[in-house]
């Protein structure tokens, strides 16, 4: 009964909530989040630089979180960078002395807190010729005004960047009077025009007083109260935003710090000063604020304009704009023939007589335009998301509830989904999730196909290529990436590719061909030696590797930042797995031919004992090598280890799951779902679950982290289920079976190509 009652249910969800109603649901979505956060602009402004300089919150302990946009963390090579050349000048009391302190060790972390307290601190790094002062003014008076009226006059060379503020000192010395108040209204409107003049050409920066921790005050800091210190901000900030020449000068208010300080005060020292960690957030935050729009960072989207568009993605948009009105226009057409000859009418008769067609004829023209129409829109998304400024984006932020909920709430549901197969089901459709074991499954794979079928047609290649390589070539056009940057799969096709020459080239052998003699078996393993031997070669010579990728067009294709490095470590992380799946498919098949291996359902692979032993071994092996992986330190030592044990925790993987028949009988229809979309997920992760190219998160619904995670989630999955269909779409359109057709196809797609490697060369250039 309880069986039946389950059965129902999963028929009753996937009748009520198809594939087709979850991605109109998730278009729904996106139009709505789009419209939500376009009017959110519109309202607020879209100035990030505004939301980091005075809101967001704490992540963890140390992390701190802009709203809407994402924080660099600066090391100390890009700070020079950024600021060669440049005059900055911290103007204040103590606390100021402290930013100050923090933001030149973000230039030269070895600076020590030494010097008068009270009286001007300089700093230089002649290397960069870079000048950091701190001007002790612990208030606001004429002295203060006639330091900054200097600049304006220019009888003192200018700084580049200035950070004034202070107030407490004056609440402590006039001991928290009304007059001193006043006065302090009076002097800062008596600077105010001054510092608009100068912001006009320098970046200035008003920093506002932190919040005290009043129980850990000083006897003669008491009068330093939190009211007192509101009431001068208040001040402050009325006066600064007062003046209409201010719309465009922008002396920026810093009052972000009063929001750290809120949070962290309660660990100050003294009650008055921020602990380091606080501080040096301050300092970041500055560092992100002036020097985002000059480095651009993929993860500091604060502060960053959009990038303009580029000269492919300006014709890839007109390209999908011409493909949607393309489709519109013969669509209706289409359906206008289709209704005129839906109903004909039989004169003689008096009757009306029924269509021989009750479909409309969809042409393959207008699936081709129907395709790049979904794909147009889709992209659009895309953009949206990780190029534009339309969508939030979070820094990332790891804690043991966000990661094991939703892995602990996926687990039920594929249990949930649990079927039970009607025959053996092939090894490789258990291994899903790890690159090395999807290179693992990819030699597994095609080295079967080729074996058993023996067809290395031109038509095979080109479906496989296709398929692997249609998503991220149109990405690289629309996000502007190099083609390496989407580095797996680039992986899979230069391995599938090696695949096939290994078995292609002559000899071929195949399994026809072997069951005849035996000796073929020797001379496929002499293939898959050799075909080892010049793994080992080229991972243990890496100027040969640069030499055979750096020749125009290959190194168009696996460069990242100037270099093919990236491309090879890349390739020698996993560069045996693929190997271990060819030969482990060899064994396998080998096998299976001469009956060694039961597959029958219920039935243990091998002979009780044997299965026994092997069951035994591979759970051993598993948590060996677990504890193992979970327990190294070294990254270095961990990644030289890898491509040699990597395939043990595969192989034990694929026993335990195969051995035990009760086990091998079933499966999961949830889990094999998103496997056939495996490939789509990984790529589509980039820039529409994660953002900034993987950097950060995507914030759909801000305030509200798990929703957010839930929906973002299912519009991505629905996309990439989508992105899917599109290919394999296109694959049948694009790569015909008739080979004289197939040759046409293929020198238009180098043409394609070429004038796409010769635009990018251009647009290169165009930049440097």
């Amino acid at each position: 009964m309880a069986a039946l009652a389950y059965t129902l249910g999963k028929r009753e969800i996937n009748y009520y909530f198809s594939v087709r109603s979850a991605k109109a649901l998730a278009l729904g979505a996106v139009l709505l989040l789009t419209a939500c956060h376009a009017a959110s602009r519109r309202y607020r402004g879209d100035d990030s630089c505004e939301y980091l300089l005075s809101s967001g919150r704490f992540l963890g302990e140390k992390v701190w979180q802009p709203h809407s946009c994402m924080m660099h963390k600066y090391k100390n090579s890009e700070a020079k960078n950024c600021l060669v050349d440049k005059h900055i000048v911290f103007l204040g009391d103590s606390r100021i002395r402290q930013l100050f302190y923090s933001f030149i060790k973000i230039i030269n972390p070895q600076v020590k807190e030494e010097g008068n307290k009270h009286g001007n601190i300089p700093f230089e790094d002649k290397s960069a010729s870079i000048k950091v002062d701190f001007l002790w003014y612990p208030e606001v008076n004429g002295s203060m005004r006639q330091r900054i009226k200097s600049w304006t006059e220019g009888s003192v060379a200018k700084p580049h960047i200035i950070v004034a503020g202070a107030a407490t000192w004056s609440i402590k010395i006039h001991n928290g009077s009304n007059e001193a108040l006043t006065q302090y209204k009076i002097n800062i409107t008596a600077i105010a025009p001054l510092l608009e003049k100068l912001a006009k050409s320098s970046d200035v920066y008003w920093v506002l007083q932190d919040p005290v921790y009043e129980d850990m005050l000083s006897e003669s800091r008491k009068m330093i109260t939190n009211e007192k210190i509101d009431a001068y901000n208040e001040a402050a900030v009325r006066i600064l935003n007062s003046s209409s020449r201010n719309s465009k000068a922008k002396v920026k208010v810093f009052s972000v710090s009063k929001l750290i300080a809120q949070e962290t005060i309660m660990k100050s020292s003294d009650g008055l000063h921020l602990p380091e960690s606080s501080r040096d957030t301050n300092a970041m935050i500055l560092m992100n604020v002036y020097c985002n729009k000059i480095m651009k960072p993929i993860d500091g989207s604060c502060c960053q304009p959009q990038p303009p568009l580029t000269l492919i993605q300006k014709l890839a948009f007109c390209f999908f704009t011409l493909s949607i009105i393309g489709y519109l226009i013969i669509s209706l057409i289409h359906r206008n023939n289709y209704r005129k000859n839906k109903s004909c009418t039989d004169l003689e008769m008096g009757e009306e007589k029924k269509p021989a067609i009750n479909t409309p004829n969809v042409s393959t023209l207008e699936m081709l335009l129907h395709s790049f129409c979904k794909l147009g829109l889709i992209m659009t998304y895309f953009y949206l998301c990780d190029r534009a400024n339309l969508f939030m984006k979070e820094n990332k932020f790891y804690t043991h509830s966000s990661f094991f909920i939703p892995i602990v709430y996926i687990l039920v549901l594929g249990v949930f989904y649990t079927e039970n197969t009607k025959e053996f089901l092939p090894v490789y459709m258990h291994i899903r999730v790890l690159v090395a074991a999807y290179l693992f499954q990819t030699g597994y794979g095609h080295f079967s196909y080729f074996w058993i079928k023996g067809d290395f047609g031109v038509y095979r290649v080109c479906q496989v290529l296709f398929r692997l390589n249609f998503l991220v070539v149109v990405l690289c056009i629309v996000m502007d990436r190099p083609y390496q940057f989407y580095y797996f799969v680039p992986l899979v096709t230069v391995w599938f590719m090696i695949i096939y020459a290994t078995l292609a080239t002559w000899p071929q052998i195949v399994q026809k061909k072997a069951n005849g003699n035996c000796l073929w078996h020797f001379g496929l393993l002499l293939k898959l030696i050799c075909l080892l031997a010049c793994i080992y070669f080229l991972s243990y010579s890496q100027g040969a590797f640069e030499k055979v990728f750096s020749f125009w067009p290959l190194s168009k294709c696996f460069e990242l930042n100037g270099n093919v490095y990236e491309w090879w470590f890349r390739w020698k992380l996993d560069r045996y797995v693929v190997f271990h799946g060819m030969l482990f498919a060899f064994i396998y098949l080998a096998l299976q031919k001469r009956q060694m291996i039961s597959e029958g359902k219920g039935d243990a692979l091998f002979s009780n004992r044997v299965s026994n032993v092997l069951l035994f071994i591979s759970i051993v092996s598993f948590m060996t090598y677990s504890i193992w992986a979970s327990s190294c330190k070294n990254k270095t030592e961990c990644n030289e280890l890898h491509p040699s044990v990597s395939v043990v925790q595969i192989l034990a993987f694929i026993l335990i799951r195969n051995i035990p028949g009760y086990v091998r009988s079933v499966y999961s229809s949830f889990f094999a779902w998103f496997g056939k979309i495996s490939l789509e997920l990984f790529i589509c992760q980039y820039h529409i679950w994660l953002a900034a190219d993987t950097k950060g998160i995507l914030v759909l619904i801000p305030g509200y982290p798990m929703f957010n995670v839930i929906v973002s989630t299912f519009i991505f999955v629905c996309v990439a289920h989508e992105i899917s269909q599109i290919t394999n779409d296109l694959a049948q359109i694009m790569v015909p079976k008739d080979n004289s057709t197939l040759l046409k196809r293929l020198l238009c797609i180098a043409g394609f190509f070429f004038g796409l490697l010769l635009f990018s060369a251009m647009q290169d250039q165009s930049r440097h």
